[in-house]
């Protein structure tokens, strides 16, 4: 027989909410399966206008709808009892008499302009209430027989409904005990344990774990604890950006694996992974994918929640430490004057090895870590070298032969001033910025104790300048006071010693104001680097200034019965330095061994001779012992004597005065000639001259002095005032 079109109306709709049905109970929150149902009706009713209206509290609230007009939503709540009583609980159409009852829905669906519609009750034994209305803008007619299908339908609404409140509640409660039973003062260990605990139960996997990525390693590592049998991949290097190339079940269900990714504000922190599902033929599911993106989105959260905190709490640790390190070095640089108690604290705070230079990178001080295998001396040489290569920069570095060793340095000055340098043997891994902060505190304590140890330094000269000043007069007046401070230097006046006096030659001074700060700023200058000069040659020089001069007492001990070559040895200390840092000529005249108190000034006095000497006569030497002069100390007390220079402007004036020999060649021709004892053959081959010439020359001194050569006598006269000029400082 064949089936009439109302019935086969019928029979369409009713297989079509029977498959809704079914399909209802698949989704896991509520919103979900009301929307479901709203497209299930309008696609296959073709209706204009569908609302699903939820009953809270005696109120028709609507959760989801489609269809309606802007001003739809403004006419709610609706209160029940303004509607018909059988509104809840049956099936009601446009043309039964119970329509007029509604009152207030009527009026409501009026204003929508909807034509025809029905409702469909749901209501069950759930607490679940509510009704589904659809309309149509044309008339559309609506059969008894579907009153009945429409209330079976209606009840299972209600029990998807519940369905997925229930969901929902178990998801809310999992998630409220993660909260509950987690927080970030919990180790991460133990958070990771709890959740892949509930990843693997949830998930009936009989193994879960999480990959975290840790960014200086560029890598997933495996974290501990894992549920059931770890994975024997305990690191992942990903060499792209793609995570599926590492982790191919990748947020894909329906195979033997489920991974899910862990992302925190569009960063991915780690990955969930499971495996070995115990049901399903092994196969997860899209129930297990959304358990395990659930769980992700919160253990995201956590982890990184806990990463945060415990990156706070290390580096308020980290920085108690470092005040505690900071005090205990400013301890040190004021109970100590050395720089080794500092070294090692340092060495401490960094657990490495650590090496201090002053500013000519000779080793102050340094303290190897225990577990640093290298070689002092060769960090020292590196250090070195480094150093000297890439002059003026704010640090260095350089490999040991071990990658992940690095070897770093860094100036030790303020304002320009440097003071020395400081030098860490590291891990390169190690060089965050709370290491740039300790560096920085590390540098400036030293700083600190450099400029301690000036200032200590710089009073201790000013005081050794003027008890030495009171010992180099002609008359001692308070020997014994002169002793005493002598024993606050640990210095013993009573052993034989050498006093030697230098001198650098500035050039003309200026005489404006600024010139002439500038000049003595030099001055200053000068001295704090050839102290520091003397003290690196030899600490046991005693260093002293005298006016312009700088006063040099020296133990006859250290020149070790050679006096020449240890003054050689220190003169080309000094002229190798001056080469390179200052560019000045200096003088170093020598004086005499003393034997008691007051001989120091007789040596001084001998040194600033010999200085003279030097600077009128051995210009080629720059330097010279009172010892070697010969005849010239015989001539000191003749210094000032008028008789002296009456003496040598009667020999010297008149060829010194010539006006046709701007150049002084007489001088110099008479002084080569009484040198080589009257030759001519050795005087001209000395001055680089003809015979014939140097004959011309000589007739024109004796022309000029109105004497004969030949004579001895007039030879001493002029060998004697030659001496006695070059005494006196012209």
């Amino acid at each position: 027989m064949e089936l009439t079109k109302r019935e086969k109306l019928i029979r369409r709709i009713d297989r079509h909410l029977r498959v809704t049905a079914r399909q209802l109970i698949m989704f896991d929150t509520e919103e979900e399966t009301l929307k479901f149902l709203i497209d299930s009706f309008q696609s296959d009713l073709n209706c204009d206008f569908v609302c699903i209206l939820l009953n809270e509290d005696g109120y028709l609230i609507p959760k989801v709808f489609n269809g309606e007009s802007d001003s739809f939503i403004e006419n709610f709540p609706i209160n029940i009892r303004n509607n018909s009583s059988d509104l809840l609980d049956y099936p009601l159409a446009f043309s039964d008499s119970e329509v007029e009852k509604i009152h207030e829905l009527s009026d409501v669906i009026r204003k929508e302009k909807i034509q025809s519609w029905f409702t469909v009750p749901y209501k069950g034994d759930y607490g679940v209430s509510g009704v589904c209305l659809i309309g149509f803008k044309d008339l559309v007619p609506l059969y008894q027989e579907m009153v009945l299908i429409f209330t079976d339908f209606g009840k299972d609404i209600a029990v998807a409904i519940k369905l997925a409140k229930q969901r929902e509640e178990q998801k809310k409660i999992g998630m409220e005990w993660i909260t509950e039973s987690l927080s970030v003062n919990s180790p991460i260990e133990k958070t990771i344990g709890k959740i892949i605990e509930r990843a693997g139960k949830g998930t009936q996997s009989k193994r879960a774990c999480v990959y975290l990525y840790i960014e200086k390693d560029n890598s997933f590592i495996l974290q501990e604890p894992c549920f059931g049998q770890p994975l024997s991949l305990k690191r992942i290097v990903p060499q792209n950006n793609k995570l599926i190339d590492y982790f191919p079940y990748l947020a894909a269900w329906g195979g033997k694996a489920l991974t899910v990714s862990l992302t925190m504000n569009l960063k991915t922190i780690g990955v969930l992974h499971v495996e070995e599902k115990e049901t399903n033929n092994g196969i997860y599911t899209a129930d297990d994918l959304q358990t395990l993106k659930l769980m992700a989105q919160h253990m995201a959260a956590l982890i990184e929640n806990i990463r945060l905190f415990e990156s706070e709490k290390e580096y308020k640790q980290r920085l108690h430490m470092l005040l505690d390190y900071q005090q205990a070095l400013v301890k040190e640089t004021i109970e100590q004057d050395s720089f080794v108690g500092i070294t090692n604290t340092i060495s401490e705070l960094f657990s490495s090895s650590v090496l201090l230079f002053d500013r000519f990178m000779r080793p102050i001080a340094h303290s190897m870590h225990p577990l640093d295998n290298a070689d002092v001396q060769l960090l020292i040489e590196q250090v070195t070298y480094q150093v000297f290569q890439g002059r003026n920069q704010e640090i260095w570095q350089a490999s040991m032969g071990d990658t992940e060793k690095k070897l770093m340095i860094w100036p030790i000055n303020h304002g320009g001033d440097l003071l020395g340098h400081l030098a860490i043997h590291l891990n390169q891994n190690d060089m965050d910025d709370f290491f740039k902060l300790s560096v920085n505190i590390a540098r400036n304590i030293f700083y600190l104790q450099f400029i301690k140890q000036k200032l200590v330094f710089d009073t201790k000269e000013q005081v050794r300048d003027g008890f030495i000043n009171k010992l180099l007069v002609p008359n001692l007046i308070n020997e014994e006071e002169i002793i005493q401070y002598a024993n606050v230097f640990n210095w013993n006046l009573f052993l034989p010693h050498r006093i030697s006096v230098l001198s650098f030659n500035f050039g003309n001074k200026v005489e404006s104001e600024n010139g002439i700060i500038e000049f003595q700023e030099k001055k200053t200058m000068l001295f704090n680097r050839v102290r520091e000069w003397i003290a690196a040659f030899d600490k046991e020089i005693l260093f002293a200034t005298k006016g312009e001069l700088f006063i040099l007492i020296v133990p006859i001990s250290i020149e070790k019965d050679n006096p020449r070559e240890f003054w050689t040895k220190l003169f080309t200390y000094i002229q190798k330095w001056s080469k390179t840092e200052l560019a000045k000529p200096f003088y170093l005249g020598i004086g005499g061994k003393t034997a008691a108190i007051g001989d120091y000034f007789v040596s001084y006095q001998q040194a600033v001779e010999s200085q003279n000497v030097i600077i009128n006569q051995f210009k080629e030497s720059n330097f010279v012992l009172y010892d070697d002069l010969g005849a010239y100390p015989l001539f000191h007390h003749l210094k000032n004597s008028t008789s002296t220079r009456l003496f040598i402007k009667k020999y010297l004036s008149p060829i010194l005065n010539n006006s046709d020999d701007k150049n002084n060649t007489l001088f110099q021709t008479l002084r080569a000639y009484l040198n080589n004892n009257g030759s001519i053959k050795e005087t001209s081959e000395e001055l680089f001259i003809h015979r014939s010439t140097l004959q011309y020359r000589m007739e024109k001194i004796q022309s000029l002095l109105d004497i004969e050569l030949t004579s001895s006598e007039q030879r001493f006269n002029l060998q004697l005032a030659f001496k006695l000029n070059d005494i006196i400082d012209l």
